[in-house]
């Protein structure tokens, strides 16, 4: 007997979708509204206040709605949602489920980054919550697909890209112009005038004096910052603590010398806001004689070659494999004591034996590598070192007429007139340019000429004149440089002439003042190199 098949009888039960619209009639949704403006100037702060009053008056109106927030971040960015505190308050409620649905105005409004929008999207998807976009007319429970918050979304970043291209066309013309924008909040010494110029503050000033002064002086950064902290002494900020970064940071600081070097770092795009430091990347814009200077021109460049000085690792000299190490601000000859054999420099050491200690200084070469470099370096003890150097010191001063006449000699190629053949050749052309002038002003007069036909040589003459005037201004103002530099040798040698000095005692920081570097000739001679070329050999004995 043959079975009759039969077809399956299937009978379909709909699935309920659970959404926030479904719920129980009689329980209330838990609706949140987030707003953002993205600036903090007066009309946005206004539409800001106008958002909160429009959401708390719309949750309020709804009998099936009860409001559970409003969560509003004034004055921030929505390409990331790293500092909007309020939205990122408004998820983790969502996390522990006291909120249903979420309202806002638009999707550039909940976020201008594309993919932060999915994610935040799909998470609260799965929790359940819905957010309405009301420009848009979209409920993220109810959509089918993903492709219109994606479509609105990448709109929205655009936006911002856009907006951010025009605010760096905005910043890099103010730059060009040399306008110069001023954190007066993190700028030690300068606060902002009644004027709008920045104006100098004493106090902060003598601080920032202080620290280049004490930083020429030998001392390290650690040093001057602790200084400062046993002083009493506050940052810009009013903090009481200072680090070796914000040393560093003043000293290298153009600001101080009455310059501006303007975007030194820059931002690599408007969705991560990632700052890095302009290694020419992009254009930068100096902007010189901005403002008054704290920092007289020849302090700051002196200070820029000790940093460089410091920060540098470079072999002594071709015999040697030994390196410079880093700088130590705590013994002066750690960067003046050098080996008159191999160049390399000396390293202090304490010997022990039988309990008894003593201090040596030796050759760093045939400390690390024995005789193979330097054969015949001698260790030197620290206090028949100190010794001779003091007398050396004793010694110069004494001398003073052949120091005078040594720093005059070595110097006098920046004390001279720089240029000063230059400017009397360049003052020389310009009356001849103003009497061609009048030449051919007098010849058009006469009716010798046709005025029209002389318009090319009145530019030719007026071309000249104009690049030999601005030739003169830099030539005089090296000049200007000069005598500044005339007038700190006059108190220089006025001070040797009237000081009677003898120093009794090793001073490290008038000793890295005074000498230029100190040579170890043999064990029992030393010669001491001061700054401005002059020389003294003296016993160690």
């Amino acid at each position: 007997m043959t079975k009759m098949s039969t077809a399956p009888n299937v009978t379909v039960i709909p699935a309920k979708v659970q959404t926030a619209e479904n719920r129980d009639k009689y329980h209330q949704l838990r609706v949140a509204a987030y707003c953002r403006v993205s600036t903090e100037q007066e009309e946005q702060q206004n539409s800001f206040a106008v958002q909160v009053a429009y959401y708390t008056d719309l949750i309020n109106k709804k009998k099936e709605w009860t409001l559970a927030g409003i969560f509003a971040d004034e004055g921030i960015s929505g390409t990331q949602t790293k500092k909007r505190t309020e939205f990122n308050r408004m998820i983790r409620m969502c996390n522990n489920k006291k909120i249903d649905l979420i309202i806002t105005k638009s999707i550039s409004r909940f976020s201008r980054n594309t993919v932060d929008c999915l994610q935040y999207i799909r998470q609260l998807k799965e929790l359940g919550i819905g957010v309405i976009f009301e420009k848009e007319n979209i409920n993220t429970l109810t959509m089918t697909s993903e492709f219109m918050i994606a479509l609105y979304g990448s709109f929205a970043q655009a936006e911002s890209e856009s907006i951010s291209k025009n605010i760096l066309w905005g910043k890099e013309k103010a730059y060009r112009e040399g306008k110069v924008p001023f954190q007066y909040k993190k700028l030690l010494g300068y606060r902002k005038g009644a004027d709008g110029k920045p104006e100098i503050v004493p106090k902060e000033a003598e601080t920032v004096r202080s620290i280049f002064n004490l930083y020429l002086d030998g001392y390290t950064l650690l040093n001057i910052a602790q200084i400062l902290m046993d002083q009493k002494i506050t940052t810009a900020t009013g903090k009481s603590e200072w680090t070796k970064s914000a040393i560093q940071s003043i000293l290298k600081n153009e600001k101080y010398v009455g310059d501006a070097l303007l975007q030194k770092t820059f931002t690599v795009d408007c969705i991560t806001h990632k700052v890095v430091k302009n290694n020419g990347e992009r254009p930068m814009y100096l902007v010189t004689d901005h403002h008054t200077p704290i920092i007289d021109r020849d302090t700051f460049d002196r200070v820029q070659q000790e940093i460089a000085r410091r920060n540098s690792k470079r072999k002594i000299s071709d015999q040697t494999k030994t390196e410079k190490g880093k700088y130590s601000g705590k013994y002066a000859l750690s960067e003046l004591l050098i080996c008159g054999q191999c160049g390399t420099p000396y390293r202090r050491r304490i010997w022990t034996k039988g309990g008894n200690k003593q201090v040596v200084w030796r050759c760093i070469s045939r400390l690390e590598h024995g005789r193979r470099y330097c054969p015949d370096s001698p260790t030197i003890k620290e206090e028949n070192l100190h010794r001779g150097i003091i007398r050396a010191i004793n010694n110069y001063y004494s001398c003073c007429d052949d120091i005078k006449r040594i720093l005059k000699a070595n110097i006098s190629s920046v004390l001279k007139c720089q240029g000063r053949e230059e400017i009397l050749a360049a003052e020389k052309r310009l009356k001849e340019i103003d009497q061609a002038r009048t030449d051919l002003i007098n010849l058009i007069a006469s009716g010798g000429c046709d005025e029209d036909k002389l318009d090319g040589e009145f530019a030719k003459l007026y071309a000249e004149e104009q690049d030999l005037n601005e030739r003169l201004k830099m030539l005089r103002l090296q000049n200007q440089t000069s005598a500044e530099t005339q007038q700190k040798l006059d108190r220089v040698t006025e001070m040797i002439e009237h000081e009677k000095f003898e120093l009794e005692t090793f001073d490290n920081v008038l000793v890295r003042k005074l000498i230029e570097c100190i040579k170890v000739l043999s064990k029992n001679e030393i010669l001491v190199i001061f700054k401005g070329g002059y020389e003294v050999r003296t016993e160690i004995e």
